[in-house]
């Protein structure tokens, strides 16, 4: 067999890594070398020869569209993120796991994060009552603990061996103590084993069992040698560690492969990724590293200077004109200069919306929606990235909550008036108008006084007439109440007859009947039902399985009050559809934390760098998971020191300033106020950057328009 050649691709962001990558994909089709690779690649068969692989599930989106589009859809194509290839084998081949660890033969279940915490706390709560001291809440602590577990599989560490990663790597200090380190592995070791026993999977237990049972067994081996001849990934510097165990098991048997690597990337170091573990695999092909950035970006002309002011603060330099800032004194002022600054610019035709991105170390609710209502009543739409919002802050999930509560026994005390009062006005839309309710908040205020009964078991609405003056409350509302009494009189003689399936399909029922019927529902409550039903329909699965593999008799109504007190913590979020946004929607500009625009890898014209000030660019403004330091390979299981901790937030600034500029075409925005939201001074790391910049005349934020759009 003639042997192809391996490619490692390395370069900065915007670089065409993904692009030369594409092409490789094209010369494979295309170009078979040699009888026996060209049998082995039948383009006829429907699943392909090409395992392809990117970082996340947005941009593995991006890559199909783009090798279809490349090779005109003439060949098959399957994309997975590393964890959907883990799980995806882990459920393929789970008959082969059954052999190999004696499991019972059920189906898998793949548990959700909120559920596996909500199970997790269940299991170990004698142990979270004894076992560790105060002051960290039960919820952080169940959490930091799957965490460690996730972490270790992600980096190849078998669950046995946790208990010696904390003993040699946590000092006591951090919570390290000989007897917690016990405690905590062996509860890991039960959770495992407990979900082994019932069929249910995490992220962490699937890529424990891909890599440590599933991929040295021989039959496995065999199965994946015949499906795969190539192997392409993009943007390797995120995957986890325990990747390269599977490129390194196909490039050994002459699976051809090639991988991009990110020089700035590693946006998930600290989350599960493992960038200098993963870039070893570069001895093992032909390296080219792509220097020139088929875009124009500021990153050749500005990423050294400003990494230098950042790094050494007694350089004096003057940023040009590219790299200007935006000065207040508030942190109000600035989100309105902000919002002026991108309305005049678009106003006079030097800007296109879509050609405009908000990035900020963390956005808290009052920065999206100031900023969101000034663009938008100028008519620029704006687009937050990856916006999840908790479930429960919805109106109409906890209208559907409340229903719920009211047609099921025993739920009384989790509905009071207020509930019930807004309950009826989203079961009430007016299909005739847009944003309207044929019961209104005020009526639906004195429904709920007048004819709200509570009760812990069986909490009750009483027919209009139990209000004395229901004569003010017009006919609408009250034909309209008694059709939502009636729904929910039917539905209850239904459950209690036993012809109400599930709390899903009361859900689904009253979707239909109240929310859907003659009526176009807004995308974002869209995306906000779907969520809500997809997780009933997760929920009651695990519930099911439990049920049959404990003989429990724990009645219904448990389950349901479980469920409605889970969406309350607002742990549970909506999450928009499609990634890519059509329409009128095209044209907005990109609202996203660093870390939420650095995954999305995208590019625009113009960058507005929100809260320059803050001390949260240090951190790119993404959270660390516990212990992630122990579990890098080049540094396995060795404390984690403050020098280290500063060396390691230095370096990913640096990543993060050279990246941002990598993905800007032709003005930076540094946009500071001298107040936090909080009222404290902000002097983060970038402060020498708003100093050596030219400011912009910020007259544009007192004009009487601006005033007028911010009352």
């Amino acid at each position: 067999m003639v042997r192809l050649d391996s490619i490692w691709l390395e370069g900065t962001s915007q670089s065409g890594k993904t692009t030369r990558l594409v092409e490789q994909f094209c010369q494979w089709m295309q170009k078979p070398k040699g009888k026996q690779v060209q049998q082995r690649l039948n383009l006829q068969l429907a699943e392909p020869a090409v395992l392809v692989m990117a970082a996340n599930d947005d941009n593995r989106r991006v890559l199909v569209d783009r090798l279809v589009a490349a090779t005109s859809g003439k060949y098959p194509i399957r994309a997975k993120t590393p964890l959907g290839f883990f799980q995806d084998e882990v459920i393929l081949f789970w008959p082969l796991l059954i052999s190999l660890l004696n499991l019972k033969a059920q189906f898998p279940v793949r548990l959700r994060p909120e559920t596996e915490q909500e199970l997790a706390t269940m299991l170990w709560k004698e142990q979270l009552d004894t076992s560790f001291i105060s002051g960290i809440s039960e919820y952080r602590l169940v959490r930091r603990i799957l965490d460690l577990l996730q972490l270790a599989a992600y980096s190849g560490t078998p669950c046995e061996d946790i208990k010696t990663v904390l003993e040699q790597g946590l000092v006591e200090s951090e919570g390290g103590g000989e007897l917690e380190n016990e405690a905590i592995a062996r509860m890991l070791i039960e959770w495992r084993s407990w979900c082994w026993q019932r069929g249910l999977l995490t992220y962490g237990i699937i890529t424990e069992l891909y890599y440590q049972h599933l991929l040295p067994d021989p039959h496995y081996q065999e199965h994946l040698l015949r499906r795969y001849r190539y192997v392409l990934a993009d943007d390797v510097d995120d995957y986890p560690g325990v990747a390269r165990y599977l490129f390194e098991f196909l490039l050994d048997r002459s699976v051809v492969g090639a991988f991009s690597y990110n020089l700035d990337g590693g946006i998930r170091l600290g989350l599960g990724s493992d960038p200098q573990y993963l870039a070893d695999l570069r001895s093992r092909c032909i390296v080219e590293t792509l220097h020139q950035s088929p875009l124009q970006s500021l990153a050749d002309t500005l990423a050294v200077p400003v990494v230098e002011l950042v790094t050494e603060p007694l350089t004096l330099l003057t940023l040009p004109n590219t790299m200007q800032s935006l000065q207040t004194t508030s942190r109000a002022d600035l989100l309105r200069e902000t919002a002026m600054a991108i309305i005049q610019a678009v106003e006079l035709g030097e800007v296109q919306p879509q050609e405009v991105a908000i990035i900020a170390p963390g956005l808290d609710a009052i920065a999206r929606y100031t900023l969101v209502e000034i663009l938008s009543k100028k008519g620029i739409i704006v687009a937050p990235i990856n916006d999840q919002r908790p479930l429960n802050s919805y109106p109409i999930v906890r209208g559907l909550l409340t229903l719920l509560a009211l047609v099921y026994p025993g739920l009384g005390r989790l509905v009071d008036r207020d509930a019930v009062a807004e309950m009826l006005v989203v079961l009430s839309q007016d299909t005739s108008t847009q944003n309207a309710h044929k019961i209104d908040p005020v009526r639906a205020g004195l429904l709920a006084d007048a004819c709200f009964e509570p009760h812990p078991d069986r909490p009750n609405l009483l027919p209009h007439t139990a209000y004395d003056r229901w004569d003010r409350l017009g006919y609408d509302a009250t034909t309209t109440y008694e059709q939502i009494l009636q729904w929910i009189e039917k539905q209850k003689a239904q459950q209690e007859l036993r012809l109400l399936p599930s709390p899903i399909s009361l859900l689904d029922r009253a979707i239909q009947d109240f929310l859907w019927k003659d009526n176009n529902l807004p995308y974002d409550l869209v995306a906000a039902l779907r969520e809500l039903l997809e997780t009933a329909q997760h929920y009651w699965e695990v519930d099911v399985r439990l049920r049959q593999i404990e003989a429990s008799d724990a009645p219904v109504n448990a389950t349901i009050a479980q469920f409605i007190q889970l969406l309350r913590r607002g742990t549970i979020t909506a999450n928009p559809y499609p990634v890519r946004p059509i329409g009128a929607a095209s044209r907005a500009v990109t609202l996203a934390t660093i870390f939420q625009y650095r995954s999305s890898r995208r590019a625009h014209r113009w960058q507005f760098w929100l809260d320059a000030s803050s001390p949260l660019w240090l951190s790119g403004g993404a959270a660390t998971l516990f212990g992630a330091n122990l579990f890098l390979q080049h540094r396995f299981a060795r404390p984690w020191t403050a020098e280290d901790a500063k060396q390691a937030d230095e370096e990913r600034l640096q990543r993060i300033i050279r990246d941002l500029l990598a993905r800007v075409g032709e003005r930076v925005y540094l946009c500071h106020s001298d107040l936090a939201v909080n009222g404290q001074e902000q002097l983060g790391p970038l402060l020498n950057l708003v100093n050596a910049s030219i400011p912009v005349a910020s007259e544009v934020a007192a004009t009487p328009e601006s005033l007028e759009l911010t009352k």
